[in-house]
């Protein structure tokens, strides 16, 4: 045990010696880092500028030609017409939905059945997800109203 607590102690301050290596050399690359940098890009500037006028003198640039100023027409005013939203699908949601709220007493399973021409399963789905929603009450089992 105490073999193993001395080598601990030992790996903790070669560890300690070597954060503080790291951290003494991140300092002097911060330091040398921009002021490296900066003279580097203008000795380039520079020296490429050098090159360029001993090979060819440099000529004077034409000077632009303005475009055309071109009228601009007045338009008689056209009436926009709206675009209309475009239709959206109805979903069994809505054909359920729909079929109760058109009733002030509710509808019984049964006769969502006959008008909605739906299988027992979609329409237990959707009064399902319609309470859920909080659009429907169940009065009584098997009858369902607008809320």
């Amino acid at each position: 045990m105490k073999k193993l607590k001395d080598q601990l102690k030992s790996i903790s301050r070669s560890l300690s010696t070597l954060y503080k290596q790291v951290d003494k050399a991140l300092k002097e690359v911060d330091k040398l880092k921009p002021a490296k940098a900066a003279p580097a890009r203008k000795k380039k500037v520079a020296a490429k500028k050098t090159v360029a006028k001993k090979k060819a003198p440099a000529k004077k640039a034409a000077p632009r030609k303005k475009a055309p100023v071109r009228k601009k027409k007045v338009a008689a005013k056209k009436t926009v017409a709206k675009k209309k939203a475009p239709a959206r699908k109805i979903t069994v949601l809505d054909t359920v939905f729909n079929a109760i709220k058109r009733t002030k007493k509710g509808l019984t399973i049964a006769k969502l059945k006959e008008k909605t021409k739906l299988n027992p399963r979609q329409i237990s789905n959707a009064l399902y997800k319609l309470s859920n929603k909080g659009l429907i009450v169940a009065k009584a089992r098997g009858l369902y109203a607008k809320k």
